[in-house]
């Protein structure tokens, strides 16, 4: 089976550059036209499910998406972006400078480092597989997983595997990364960060955590 895997569309904050986290808010207006273009490229597939995160950002995208296709949405709390704690709904000067310890480990690539209030990125990569793992077992032919950039970048990244902590490239608002698994538990990337559908929209210049 084949998991298309989306990060939403670029969120209120996200055009400001903000760590959102599990910080709830939706799409901009750009973000919207986002999610138009993911819908268009996603109804070009065979498309026979759509799993999203429950945050505004990402369940709004795949809103977006469930109108094109008429597909209902199922929703999975795992699939949540990362709890960023203490440096959620700022900026990262801000970060680097009110918590410049905390913000060392985290760009050291510590897999298990817990921000203050929040979580590792082991912690994350672990319920993001679960969830991947179990959506790939759903018995769908090619799933659509509408979720976040960083919780999709660890998740993946141990699929294929790479170790949580490597530094593995982020994916842009509104891509769309694609990954076959095969009866025997192989997981195999066909695209990586896809954005040629943003073509006529554009990129939001919004990387993640």
């Amino acid at each position: 089976m084949w998991l298309h895997c989306v990060r939403h569309g670029e969120s209120i904050h996200n055009g400001e550059g903000r760590i959102l986290g599990q910080l709830d808010v939706p799409l901009s207006d750009f973000g919207r036209q986002q999610g138009d273009a993911i819908a268009a490229a996603l109804a070009e597939l065979p498309i026979d499910a759509i799993y999203a995160s429950p945050l505004q950002r990402a369940l709004e995208t795949a809103q977006i998406v469930s109108r094109r296709l008429r597909l209902p949405i199922q929703i999975d709390p795992r699939l949540q972006e990362i709890n960023v704690g203490v440096f959620q709904g700022r900026l990262r000067s801000e970060v680097a400078e009110l918590y410049p310890d905390a913000f060392a480990r985290w760009t050291a690539g510590e897999p298990d480092f817990v921000i203050p209030g929040g979580e590792s990125r082991r912690a994350l990569q672990a319920r993001g597989c679960d969830a991947l793992r179990e959506i790939a077992g759903a018995g769908h032919e090619h799933a659509a997983v509408i979720a976040h950039g960083r919780l999709l970048v660890v998740a993946l990244a141990a699929l294929v595997p790479i170790p949580a902590g490597a530094a593995t490239p982020s994916l842009e608002n509104a891509s769309i990364t694609t990954i076959r698994h095969d009866g025997d538990g192989r997981w195999t990337p066909t695209d990586y960060n896809r954005v040629d559908h943003l073509g006529n929209i554009g990129l939001s210049g919004a990387g993640d955590l």
